[in-house]
């Protein structure tokens, strides 16, 4: 297995339009600001829930829920997973700026399933140094959502903890599927 990722035959990071993904996202921000306006909102959101999910790039998380900026903090890692970084931006989410509900959400076809720690020992082999960080693959997605669940249920740091449910979205139907926490 290599870590390193090469899915085209471009030079990294290049478009074959010419120039880098960056420009081309450079190029697509300069044509958002100019039709940009101040929406007038502060950084609490509006529904006051903060939604953790998987990186996912099929996951669009504000259609699939029918949100709408300044509706919620959304919190994406890979896998979606609970960790102490994720609890810190939730702590931030909760005691600073206003919100009360946590929303988890994985997904089907994880690539999260297919790593395991090993991952941490061939990046050592590669570079040099070992991730001070754990992969947090997982087998079972539905065990995974569980164990975020309790994680923030148990957090010490996390004063609003009775409203935190926990999803698997299914990325060939688009659907939720709850996850009983027990």
């Amino acid at each position: 297995m290599t870590t390193s990722a090469s899915v085209t035959t471009e030079p990294e990071g290049a478009i074959p339009d010419g120039g880098t993904v960056t420009d081309r996202l450079v190029e697509a921000n300069a044509q958002y600001a100019a039709a940009f306006g101040d929406p007038g909102m502060d950084a609490r959101p509006v529904l006051r829930v903060a939604v953790v999910a998987c990186m996912d790039a099929r996951l669009d998380l504000h259609a699939a829920l029918g949100l709408q900026l300044g509706d919620c903090h959304t919190i994406r890692n890979a896998g979606g997973v609970v960790t102490d970084d994720v609890i810190r931006s939730l702590t931030i989410s909760q005691r600073a700026l206003g919100t009360r509900s946590v929303v988890l959400i994985h997904h089907t076809g994880c690539g999260m399933e297919s790593l395991t720690e090993e991952f941490r020992h061939e990046l050592e082999l590669e570079v040099g140094q070992r991730p001070a960080w754990a992969v947090e693959a997982f087998r079972d997605v539905d065990q995974d959502v569980r164990q975020s669940m309790e994680r923030v249920r148990t957090s010490p740091f996390l004063p609003h903890t009775d409203d935190v449910r926990g999803f698997v979205f299914d990325v060939k139907t688009g659907l939720l599927r709850e996850i009983d926490p027990a």
